[in-house]
């Protein structure tokens, strides 16, 4: 891949090399446009033809797409099949049995290799473990472990079985853990002894526990431990498990949970700006073709690849390119246990070089931690190991600014990696928006061009096109099949945030704005329309977090917002407002850490505010609403321009601006 010199100086296009070009899935942009104007021409036909063609279907599907209940649309939805079956039953019959199905590489360096025929084994003795516990075709499991084999086994034996997961990230406290259960109704909770990171134990049973000690009201008949230390902990003979012990007596064979296309697959929840996590439920049949096809057309994965998708499995990333989208193409994956800066900077790289990774997969937030080690201490820079296997480069989680997107073309693809710069979100399953490797024009900063199927427009707040150039809403404006299918246990919720009636009730809302190029129709992506924080890739709503600020015993009242950072795209600045009166010097750095530790121990480390600002009120409104609007401005150290006459007390706005 080489810069194209003669392009005007304010787009400056990085094209695929001719070999990848030749080889790629979709090769060159008109095979591109062949598929899109498919899609235009027949959408139904055009689904119906890549469900029948990546899918294997126990009952075929005769119903394309059901709208007559929109926008609680349904796809294939007399059909039946298996996920487990789709990802590791045909693998033990194409050849693929005795390949590699997961790399794992745990926290110290050891490594360990399972075959496809191996993972098999393993899900269904789970899976038949599970049903020995009395686990059921749609009872709901939360599984709350660190990147594992075992977690990836958990996922699988519970779709296996019919069973809806719901992975909990593995960093997130008690009472969210807690939260998380009772909402989804979980009858079984899967987790570990311990979680090991950057040569830390986090006690995750003990987290389990304290979850379930602080509701009245959990569903949890039986918690599942894997034993990943030889550390003693808390044990519950009556409602606790070992993993190893109940699968040791369980049969090797488990027949698959025949289940209907829409039956749901998982809940993943993810914050909302109501300061409730919303649980986006996910179906079987077009959830799996779509990280199917992702599979194919955005990584263009081929059977030698190796394939390493950094994010953790309590993230939709995690869900989609490591637990399902790669077992079902019959990828060998990469999963990492630890963090990428220890024992030292170069620990990515070392591992790249090690097993020879293919296509790397990683957030932004990590590729800036990185640049920045990287020059700190040469030692551990990219150019010190061997990367000559990487043929594919990926992007995900925020946008990628240019600096960032330059540095990782350059210094880990050697100018000859395509990146994919993907945007997509948990709501939508699986890629929006992302460059066709060996067909797409790259340009650093954009998403470039909606995949295959996909109808995505930018919209004004009446729901009304926009011309090119000019930034709104991104909206997708027809169903396809790996959206949510609702909120959990709130339809409701569902309507009202995703498609809202304001912009016609039939546009799904992403709740991102974004900008078209003028010349070229690329997407850029201007960031969260809504009170979202997007922090290294994890969606945080800022209710939440003032929530917990507000539940202080010192806190009066808080508000949150963000402000652009060069490390995790997004960091959290609180105003605080105290009980008592306004702290100043070393009172106040005391009392904001101690703000912060609160935050870690109550949502997670990744909701601790960077930023906090004391005062003696808020901006408000003379009708007690807070103007957050200007707490934006005052965090990035703007000049306020706005209209600030329906201020009750304009005077506090000095107050936070110089409160650092």
């Amino acid at each position: 891949m080489a810069a194209n010199p003669s392009e005007k100086k304010e787009t400056q296009f990085y094209y695929p090399s001719e070999a990848f070009v030749q080889n790629a899935a979709i090769s060159g942009m008109n095979a591109y446009h062949a598929l899109c104007r498919a899609a235009a021409e027949d959408y139904e036909g055009f689904w119906a033809e890549l469900a029948q063609e990546n899918v294997l279907w126990h009952k075929p599907f005769t119903r394309v797409l059901n709208e007559t209940n929109p926008p609680f649309y349904k796809w294939f939805e007399d059909g039946e099949l298996n996920v487990s079956w789709n990802c590791l039953d045909k693998n033990l019959v194409n050849g693929n049995a005795e390949k590699d199905a997961i790399i794992f590489e745990a926290d110290d360096g050891t490594v360990t290799k399972v075959t496809y025929r191996e993972l098999h084994r393993r899900v269904c003795k789970l899976a038949n473990g599970l049903k020995s516990l009395g686990v059921r075709k749609g009872d709901r499991v939360v599984i709350y472990m660190a990147m594992s084999i075992e977690a990836v086994v958990a996922m699988q034996a519970c779709a296996r079985i019919g069973a809806i997961h719901s992975v909990v990230f593995g960093g997130f406290s008690a009472p969210s853990l807690g939260e998380r259960i009772e909402n989804a109704g979980a009858v079984a909770v899967i987790t570990a002894d311990m979680q090991i990171r950057g040569g830390r134990r986090l006690p995750l049973k003990a987290i389990v526990d304290d979850a379930l000690a602080m509701s009245e009201s959990h569903t949890v008949k039986n918690v599942i431990v894997y034993q990943r230390t030889d550390e003693e902990i808390p044990f519950d003979k009556g409602r606790d498990h070992w993993m190893h012990e109940l699968m040791q007596s369980q049969s090797e064979i488990c027949q698959p949970e025949w289940v209907n296309a829409e039956h749901p697959l998982f809940i993943l929840y993810t914050s909302g700006s109501t300061g409730n996590p919303k649980g986006a439920q996910h179906s079987s049949g077009g959830y799996l073709l779509w990280a199917i096809m992702t599979m194919r057309w955005t990584f263009d994965i081929k059977p030698t690849d190796i394939f390493w998708c950094t994010a953790d499995i309590g993230w939709i990333t995690g869900h989609t390119y490591n637990a399902y989208g790669p077992l079902a193409v019959g990828a060998t994956i990469v999963l990492f246990e630890g963090v990428p800066t220890y024992p030292h900077a170069g620990r990515f790289w070392e591992m790249i070089e090690k097993h020879k990774v293919s296509i790397f997969y990683t957030a932004p937030t990590a590729v800036r931690s990185l640049i920045k080690a990287s020059s700190e201490n040469r030692q551990f820079a990219p150019e010190q190991y061997d990367l000559s296997s990487l043929r594919l480069l990926g992007s995900v989680g925020e946008p990628i600014n240019p600096e960032a997107w330059l540095w990782f073309y350059k210094h880990i693809g050697k100018e000859r990696c395509p990146i994919v710069d993907t945007f997509w979100q948990t709501e939508t399953g699986g890629h929006v928006i992302a460059p066709m490797p060996g067909a797409t024009p790259q340009v650093p900063g954009s998403c470039t061009l909606p995949l295959p199927g996909l109808s995505v427009s930018v919209v004004d707040e009446t729901g009304q096109e926009l011309p090119w150039g000019q930034g709104g809403i991104l909206v997708i404006n027809r169903p396809w099949p790996s959206m949510i299918r609702t909120v959990w246990g709130n339809d409701e919720r569902y309507k009202t945030h995703y498609w809202p009636e304001e912009l016609g009730g039939k546009l799904y809302q992403a709740g991102d704005g974004a900008i078209r190029d003028p010349e070229t129709g690329y997407f850029t992506i201007t960031g969260r329309i809504d009170d979202v924080l997007n922090v290294s890739g994890h969606a945080l709503g800022t209710m939440e977090v003032e929530s917990v600020l507000a539940a202080h015993p010192m806190v009066a009242e808080a508000a949150v917002v963000g402000k652009p950072d060069d490390l995790t795209g997004e960091s959290i600045c609180a105003f605080v407002i105290l009980k008592d009166e306004l702290p100043q010097g070393d009172q106040a750095k005391s009392i904001a850490s101690d703000l912060r530790k609160w935050v870690s121990k109550e949502i997670s480390p990744i909701a601790r505010p960077k930023e906090i600002r004391f005062g003696e009120n808020l901006p408000k409104t003379r009708s007690g609403k807070i103007m957050r609007r200007l707490l934006r401005v005052i965090a990035r150290g703007e000049e306020i321009t706005q209209d600030i006459s329906t201020l009750e007390n304009p005077a506090i706005l000095d107050q936070l601006r110089n409160s650092l």
